[in-house]
């Protein structure tokens, strides 16, 4: 550990800055863990974008298919990988508490610098604040590793900012992944002022918050390494704009990447994201390779049609 539990609001705020992306998972042609193809996306998302931290062993990377195991081997792999070149936060999300620990104790010993625990699903639960804040105090007890809450509709229902709020004086947590209306967002992050970051993964949003909210972090999904390549980092470009507080110059360059942003919406099928998504990834070069149950794989003619959208969305290769 880098910090002791005490210290992890102060270290957060100290280093995590700029963009973060949660990483998609190659499984290979009989659907093991590509590690050798992780390893290359890694090495190109840090080196050749400059992305500074990832989000591993999250949704994007199909957590609920792999084994305890195969988690915790994800984790290890990026920490070699990031080393001190970039910053990890660990998903160690489970319905089942124990393995959450098992999983936050594994992500302190392998060197991960961060954890991030999805909110629960509570059942025929309605009035959730004093579960929630339970449920957060419990790990933080027994874990000395930054952790990260994480509300999204997945859960099915929203934190509500006053309860995120009421987490956010448990010693260790120092960040919200908080993907909910902006409102939402834009309250919680008035409340707790730099007590934690507050994020969301909407790339549509980034530019508008670093101004008008004052945030530092994008936390994170894949827009990162998908609106980008090593010779056209223009999320990287309009981040370094907005920071440096040229605003103008910002909105010209985040405003030409909506022909990206539109291929890749228009032609992702609404059951696929996780298959679309390591397609296009393929297109850019790096390494999709297939998805795992019960996620379904993309016929040829949306992968042709994918294929027509990238090749006129403007990405210079």
């Amino acid at each position: 550990m880098k910090y002791t539990k005490n210290e992890a609001k102060t270290y957060a705020r100290e280093t995590m800055h700029g963009i973060w992306a949660a990483a998609l998972n190659p499984f290979d042609n009989n659907l093991e863990l590509d590690e050798v193809g992780l390893r290359s996306n890694i090495r190109h998302w840090i080196d050749d974008l400059e992305i500074q931290g990832l989000f591993i062993a999250g949704k994007q990377g199909e957590f609920w298919s792999m084994s305890l195991d195969e988690r915790k081997r994800n984790m290890t792999i990026a920490v070699e990988e990031c080393g001190d070149k970039a910053g990890t936060i660990m998903s160690i999300s489970d319905q089942n508490v124990d393995t959450v620990l098992d999983l936050g104790r594994h992500a302190q010993e392998c060197g991960a610098d961060y954890v991030v625990v999805h909110a629960p699903m509570l059942s025929f639960c309605h009035d959730r604040d004093e579960v929630l804040y339970s449920y957060y105090k419990h790990l933080c007890d027994r874990l000395d590793i930054g952790i990260a809450m994480w509300s999204h509709p997945d859960s099915g229902y929203l934190m509500e900012p006053e309860t995120c709020a009421r987490i956010a004086d448990l010693p260790n947590i120092m960040a919200i992944k908080y993907s909910v209306p902006r409102e939402m967002y834009a309250r919680l992050t008035q409340m707790v002022g730099d007590k934690i970051l507050v994020s969301t993964s909407a790339e549509d949003d980034w530019l508008d918050n670093i101004e008008e909210l004052g945030w530092q972090l994008y936390l994170c999904s894949s827009p990162p390494y998908q609106l980008q390549t090593k010779n056209d980092r223009r999320m990287h470009e309009y981040t370094q704009l907005a920071f440096a507080g040229d605003f103008a110059a910002a909105r010209r360059v985040r405003d030409s990447l909506q022909p990206v942003r539109d291929a890749i919406r228009n032609t992702k099928p609404g059951g696929k994201p996780t298959a679309h998504g390591k397609h296009w990834q393929e297109l850019l070069g790096q390494v999709g390779g297939r998805v795992r149950h019960p996620m379904l794989e993309l016929t040829e003619a949306e992968k042709a049609a994918t294929r027509a959208a990238f090749e006129t969305c403007g990405l210079q290769l």
